[in-house]
Formats: C-alpha cells, sequence, structure tokens
C-alpha cells in the first residue's frame, strides 16, 4: 500500500507532510522534515524462488518563505536495497526521488527533477495494496510513474476560483539508452521528448474523480524492437473514480495506451533466441480496490487487476497481467506496522507468456515497517 507510506501521494504536491514526518527545523519561515521507513520484507512464490525484498527509505522535505507570495521547496528521496550482499551486483540502491521547485500563492506550483509523472495522479488511486501493487507501467516508463527530466506546474483549486479542481501540466525531455547498458539507460526505460496533462476534481461526500492524458517520442532503439516495431508515440489515457469516506476506500481505474506497455525481459536476441520482449501496440488496463479501516488498526484490502495487450504480433490480444490481491494490515500505532498480502495469479500459461517470462505463480508477501 503505497499511501501509507510517509512520502505518501507526492504529486498532489510535496509538502502536505506525511504522517510522522520528523520535523528538525521551522523557524523564520525555513522548515525541514526528514522522512524514513525500514521494512523487512519477504516474498514466497510457489515456483520456490523466494525474495528477501526488505530495504530502507531516507529522504527530507524543506520549504523556505521567500515573501508573502512564493515558496521555495524541495523533496529528496534515496532508496536502499537490504535484501543483498554488500557486493552483489545487479539490485544497487537508488535515487526516488528529487526534485526542487517554487509554490506562487494561488498561482500553482513549478518544479523540475526526478518526480512522478502525471499519469500516475490517476493510476496512484488504485495502486494501494500492502506490498504486491499493481504498478501498472512501472517505473522510468515515460511519464507513468518516478521519471527523470520532469518540468511540472499544479495548480490547486484553479488558481482560487473553484474549490476541489486541480490540475497539472507536465514535460519531460529525452532520457536516451546508451550503445551498451553500462553506459546508459537500457531501451525499455528510455523516452523521447513527452508532456502530460491531469485534472482531478473533488465532487464532495468523499467522492472525487481524476483523469489524465500522456504522450511523448519513442526512441529510435523502442521503435526497433523485437514487438512494438514502428509507432512514432507512446500514448496512454486514464481515468479513475474512488470514495474515501467513513473509513471506506473504494476505486476504479481504467487506462488504455498505445506503446507504453512493455512486457519481457529485453534480452538481445543472441543471448535468449527463444525469448521475445518488446511493447504492446494497446493496452487496455483495468483496476479496483476496496479497502476498509477499523478502529483498532486493522486494514484488509481487496484488489483486481487486470492488464490485456492487443495486436502483439503473432499473437494478437493477450493477457499481460490478472491477478486478485487479498491483503491486510495491522498498524500498531502511526509509526509501526505488519501486513501480509496474497496474490492470486489467474493469468493462463500459453507460448507467449513462457516466451515472454510473464510469471504464472502465485505470490505471498509478509512484513514488518517502521516508519518516522
Amino acid at each position: 500500500m503505497k499511501s501509507r507510506l510517509v512520502f505518501g501521494l507526492i504529486p498532489t504536491l510535496a509538502f502536505a507532510c506525511g504522517a510522522g514526518a520528523a520535523e528538525i527545523y521551522n523557524q523564520d519561515g525555513h522548515k525541514l522534515d526528514i522522512n524514513g521507513t525500514v521494512a523487512g520484507v519477504h516474498h514466497f512464490r510457489h515456483s520456490g524462488v523466494d525474495k528477501d525484498n526488505s530495504y530502507a527509505r531516507f529522504g527530507f522535505m524543506g520549504e523556505t518563505q521567500i515573501n508573502s507570495q512564493m515558496t521555495g521547496y524541495a523533496q529528496w528521496q534515496y532508496q536502499a536495497q537490504l535484501g543483498q550482499g554488500e557486493k552483489d551486483y545487479g539490485r544497487e540502491s537508488v535515487n526516488r526521488l528529487g526534485f526542487v521547485g517554487m509554490k506562487f500563492a494561488e498561482y500553482g506550483s513549478f518544479d523540475y527533477g526526478r518526480n512522478f509523472g502525471v499519469l500516475y495522479d490517476v493510476l496512484a488511486l488504485t495502486d494501494r495494496q500492502p506490498e504486491l501493487a499493481g504498478d501498472a507501467f512501472g517505473t522510468d516508463n515515460y511519464l507513468s510513474q518516478r521519471g527523470n527530466n520532469l518540468a511540472t506546474y499544479r495548480n490547486k483549486g484553479f488558481f482560487g476560483l473553484v474549490d476541489g479542481l486541480d490540475f497539472a501540466v507536465q514535460y519531460q525531455a529525452e532520457n536516451l539508452a546508451g550503445k551498451h547498458e553500462k553506459e546508459g539507460r537500457r531501451v525499455q526505460s528510455a523516452n523521447g521528448n513527452g508532456y502530460g496533462m491531469s485534472i482531478a476534481y473533488d465532487l464532495g461526500h468523499g467522492i472525487s474523480a481524476t483523469g489524465a492524458f500522456t504522450s511523448a517520442n519513442r526512441t529510435m532503439a523502442q521503435k526497433e524492437q523485437q514487438y512494438g516495431r514502428g509507432g512514432n508515440k507512446a500514448n496512454a489515457y486514464a481515468a479513475a473514480i474512488k470514495y474515501d469516506a467513513q473509513k471506506y476506500y473504494l476505486a476504479v481505474m481504467y487506462s488504455q495506451s498505445y506503446n507504453l506497455q512493455r512486457f519481457g525481459e529485453f534480452m538481445p536476441k543472441d543471448k535468449e533466441p527463444e525469448k521475445i520482449s518488446g511493447f504492446a501496440n494497446k493496452a487496455r488496463t483495468l483496476e479496483v480496490v476496496a479497502q476498509y479501516l477499523f478502529d483498532l488498526g486493522l486494514n484488509p484490502s481487496l484488489a483486481y487487476v487486470q492488464t490485456q495487450g492487443y495486436d502483439i504480433e503473432q499473437y494478437g490480444r493477450q493477457n499481460l497481467r490478472q491477478f486478485i490481491d487479498l491483503g491486510v494490515t495491522y498498524n500498531f500505532n502511526k509509526n509501526f506496522l505488519t501486513f501480509i498480502d496474497y496474490q492470486f495469479n489467474m493469468l493462463k500459461r500459453n507460448d507467449f507468456t513462457e516466451k515472454a517470462d510473464i510469471k504464472h505463480d502465485n505470490v505471498m508477501a509478509v512484513g514488518l515497517q517502521y516508519q518516522f
């Protein structure tokens, strides 16, 4: 459940500080909060390939009052993988977020850096499972989740004229892959120049709706992939509605994308000649989540996720993800919790899923988490 983390839903604006943030300085218009999370997490797979997915996250959120109308702010978040040896390769620690910007009273805010793409303004509404979240498009995949080179303008309340009406406009500069993996990004996480926008409206009584659109140029290497050739643009449309009141949380999200939904491990053909990888020419995703928070801190969760790829060369329409997620979180207090999350995989094994290395097995995750 990403929303339970102290950094919460970053896209709504950095400085509605997360629950449990530790304020270390607040004087003369200058403020600095630090946040941290340490989680011991283990994944059990029916295939027998278990995984230690423990991690530690640390970051800060700071702001400074420039004058009565202007505020400068910045945020940074780092994650260290705890389930690896000190000399292991391939699971390196990462900078998850890092951006700096300015807020101009009712005229909105502008920031630049590594941030969330505006498509995630919609996807976040159903990305709430205790651990095994949907992650519809994955990170560093254009403007769909966390990414680099993002310039974002956000406005809350439509310049102070319409309560509950928020919108955002975003531009992403290109991040290109190198000739070799160690020289730059891999093909699947590269991007050309792109833009996006989102709009959200609070209808009252706990009901709100959010929509987003993104469009970006594909890189030459992506257009030459084994699957998903051609197509100059990676486009996506998404909409979601949620009900969040009286301890209930219900949300439904639908998205449709073109040349954006990736699959496979993107291995060079000379290394894995039998494997396939690429982008679905068209994909549709449906996510539904329902949760309830009991007074004693128990928070059960039920979700359904399905992504279908269309017009995949030789394979036509294929399910890329389909599962039911049943989880429960128990909050001992605002700083400490435990969870168990079980994902019932509904994918059917076939030639496509085998060659694309799409997992068919059920997964269970258990964990303890401390946050401040």
